[in-house]
């Protein structure tokens, strides 16, 4: 299965997600200035990466494709915490791994909790207890 699909910078809206430098972003804003004399319209798309929380740009014209990550979101069990990483678990494949747990939530997550988690282009993160 391909990890990213390719769609018109157009399409794209606030909230939606974007690879920008090969990094799985969520769009906060985006600008779209006036066509000029001899080139088509630009689009300004300012993102948050999703694993650091760094902000991105990308600016491209507006019927250029970009690349979108295929994002899938999953339930895991928190079988141990040590530190500010949790072990979890998948249970429908049983597999386990580690996961470094967000700010926010640190403190909050104890073995045998349930979380939901994400996971693009090859990471996992957390997204919150369930």
């Amino acid at each position: 299965m391909s990890e990213k699909i390719f769609a018109s910078a157009k399409d794209l809206k606030v909230g939606k997600y974007v690879l920008i430098e090969d990094m799985p972003c969520r769009v906060v804003s985006m600008d779209k200035s006036k066509p000029g004399k001899h080139g088509a319209a630009k689009l300004r798309i300012v993102a948050v990466d999703i694993f650091t929380g760094q902000k991105r740009n990308l600016l491209t014209n507006t019927g250029a494709d970009v690349e979108v990550p295929i994002i899938e979101r999953k339930n895991a069990q928190v079988l141990s915490v040590s530190g500010t990483s949790a072990q979890v678990m998948d249970p429908q494949s049983y597999e386990t791994f580690e996961i470094t747990i967000p700010e926010e939530l640190q403190g909050e997550i104890n073995a045998g909790d349930e979380v939901e988690m994400m996971e693009a282009m090859g990471k996992k993160a957390i997204l919150r207890k369930r």
